[in-house]
């Protein structure tokens, strides 16, 4: 049997070959189509039974297999895996892009919608009803049928250039190495990274050490290496992948420029003014006036401090470390001296303490602690020997399971992200419980000594946890709202922004840290250093994650496709530092080009706003109970938000847990921007 095709448990990966991908992939097309023949007939009544019920099953068994080939051409991207997922691309496409256009489908929910059977349907099925009906409209449903084939060239065209865009970043990234061959070019970089360096040259038969653009490698290298010249050639290598300044079969300028040019015109299709508005119809947000509003109110709340951070940058690196101009691959290897000299830590001292084992325990600790649940080692097939699984148990009964894969590898993409495999739902008298797969890009343990995590890293897990515990820990029985199925886009990050805020408290840290050579745990008097650099550069930080988010919002909402003309207007009306001319950021800005974040990024900071607010419960209640670390309220911000999935509106959700509106100052406290009258 295909393994692709076995849905009776977990992903068959010790068995599943590339060669699996393109029959088992057609075939479940061609049974999905028959059965779409079966459900358009006038004979099947629109009934949540006879036609829902059939349309979810078959979407869901396309919807696994599909997942795991697009999880394995992410996580195992050899040219192998890469051809199959390619190949098979624009058929599955083409399939989805029908399948929102198909009028017949859309009538029959347009006859459920308005039978006496929707008024008798519970809250959850009504809201899958409506979004259907919703989605139907913005897959071109309406489209006259003349302009059908068009809109499906469109998706098919857009999904192939997406894949393109991540497959020439990461090509780009693997291509560029640097080299160092005398020790003393090495000054100033922590003994870890100098490791594996040599461990990367080793494996390539080389003499010295061997630094790449992966972040474990780049990222140290810009904020610890004492070599200028060093850190010049890696920025400019990192901020000119994948554009006109390499290779030119991976330029992603021209891909960016057609992304934009089709997502328009798609919008055009759809009578949206621009692919801002389209974008924005299933979010919490309004209208793009909306969002560049909230952007532009929080980046006139952030310009005082960062332009206060910013000189005191500039004076300190004149000062203490002879540099008259501070260039941009200057700024994060400044900064720590700065943060060295202001609060008398690093972050290679802090890293020592946060080695993995301890840290899985701590967060796991943490989560079992706020939300009722024991997680557990598990055992099942995976892609790779380094990759763990867990499962997620209440009251001795399984509620979800998960992939943990946190190394980075030369074959996985960048960054870090939580994917589902199988979701939620109720099938007859029993429950199919969820599996997600977190993934990151941390360094790999070198020798005999085990991985270390920046604090950085940690939040970055803890971050990825929310997601997954988002997915893992819903009761939503209907697999189109359970978990993060249906819930607004802007509102997805707040699990998972929500449990970083755990990173910063000493009743968590406390017990997930031991030095890797002592054991000791973390002192608090470098807790403390911790907590009082937390701010640090917070005002430039958060003019970056605008300055992104606007420029994001811009080029699709005024239909512009200058898109480094676009980016320069933004860095001059919100940032206060200004990149070489030659950074080329959009050609890896995968969010938006490659992923579901077009017109889209403002997401990071509208739910921060919410997981600020969400968080402050718990420091409302922790001088009266001692620590964040709240069951009481983490039950009720499982009820309210985890469990609850995409079933209610988000707002709805948050209010149900806050008892109102969202409001701003809790983010800005966090930040240190609260401005407080005397």
């Amino acid at each position: 049997m295909n393994p692709l095709l076995d849905f009776s448990g977990l992903p068959r990966f010790a068995e599943i070959r590339p060669e699996h991908v393109a029959p088992a992939i057609r075939q479940l097309i061609d049974e999905y189509r028959a059965l779409l023949k079966r459900l358009e007939s006038p004979e099947t009544p629109p009934t949540w039974a006879d036609f829902v019920q059939p349309l979810t099953d078959a979407g869901e068994r396309l919807g696994r297999a599909w997942g795991v080939v697009g999880h394995l051409h992410g996580v195992n991207d050899v040219p192998e895996w890469r051809e199959a997922y390619n190949a098979l691309l624009p058929e599955v496409t083409r399939f989805y892009a029908e399948l929102g256009q198909n009028l017949a489908l859309f009538d029959k929910f347009k006859a459920l919608a308005a039978s006496p059977e929707y008024a008798r349907l519970n809250p959850v099925r009504r809201r899958i009803v409506d979004h259907e009906l919703r989605d139907f409209r913005l897959a071109g449903a309406e489209l006259p049928a003349e302009q059908k084939p068009r809109f499906q060239a469109i998706q098919e065209e857009l999904s192939a250039l997406g894949a393109k865009f991540s497959e020439n970043l990461l090509d780009a990234t693997n291509a560029h190495a640097e080299w160092v061959t005398i020790e003393a070019g090495l000054s100033g970089l922590p003994e870890d990274v100098k490791a594996a360096a040599r461990a990367a040259a080793e494996r390539e038969g080389r003499p010295g050490w061997k630094f790449t653009l992966h972040a474990p490698s780049y990222l140290p290298v810009m904020q610890y290496a004492d070599d200028r010249s060093l850190r010049y050639r890696m920025y400019r290598a990192y901020a000119t992948r994948a554009s006109e300044l390499g290779k030119p079969e991976w330029d992603n300028g021209p891909l960016i420029e057609r992304i934009l040019e089709l997502r328009a015109e798609e919008a055009k299709m759809l009578g949206f003014a621009n692919y801002a508005e389209l974008s924005l119809t299933p979010k919490m947000a309004d209208s793009p006036g909306e969002v560049a509003a909230f952007l532009r109110e929080l980046a006139a709340k952030a310009r005082p401090a960062a332009t206060r951070d910013l000189a005191e940058l500039k004076e300190f690196a004149a000062r203490e470390l002879g540099l008259d101009a501070l260039e941009s691959w200057d700024i994060s290897w400044a900064s720590e001296k700065l943060k060295q000299a202001r609060y008398s830590f690093s972050d290679d001292e802090v890293k020592q303490y946060f080695p993995e084992a301890k840290v899985l325990e701590g967060l796991f600790r943490c989560v079992e602690t706020l939300f009722g649940v024991k997680i557990l080692p598990d055992a099942a097939p995976a892609w790779h020997p380094d990759v763990r699984f867990f499962r997620i148990e209440r009251d001795g009964r399984l509620v979800g399971q998960f992939f943990l894969d946190l190394y980075a590898r030369e074959t996985k993409r960048g960054g870090a992200w939580m994917a589902d495999a199988i979701s939620r739902r109720r099938k007859g008298d029993a429950i199919q419980t969820p599996v997600a797969y977190l993934c990151c890009n941390f360094p790999a343990p070198v020798g005999d000594r085990p991985a270390l995590f920046t604090h950085d890293e940690v939040m970055t897990l803890f971050h990825e946890t929310g997601h997954g515990l988002h997915h893992l820990l819903t009761e939503v029985e209907e697999l189109a709202v359970s978990g993060i199925d249906g819930v607004e886009w802007d509102a997805v990050e707040l699990p998972s922004q929500f449990m970083e805020n755990f990173c910063w408290e000493w009743d968590v840290l406390k017990d997930m840290t031991a030095h890797v050579d002592t054991g000791a745990p973390l002192p608090r008097a470098l807790f403390e250093k911790m907590v009082a650099a937390k701010n640090f550069q917070s005002g430039l930080f958060t003019l970056r994650q605008i300055e992104f988010a606007l420029f994001d919002l811009r080029l699709h909402w005024e239909n512009r496709k200058d898109f480094m003309t676009v980016l320069d207007e933004v860095r001059r009306e919100v940032a206060v530092i200004q990149p070489p001319e030659w950074n080329r950021f959009p050609h890896s800005f995968s969010h938006i080009f490659a992923g579901g974040y077009a017109a889209g990024y403002y997401s990071y900071k509208w739910a921060e706003v919410l997981s600020a607010d969400a968080y402050a419960a718990f420091e409302e209640v922790a001088p009266e109970i001692g620590t964040v670390l709240d069951a009481a309220t983490g039950e009720r911000f499982w009820r309210e938000i985890l469990a609850v999935g995409g079933s209610r509106p988000a707002l709805e959700s948050f209010k149900a847990f806050r008892g109102r509106e969202p409001s701003l100052d809790a983010l800005l406290r966090h930040n240190g921007m609260m401005v407080t009258s005397s």
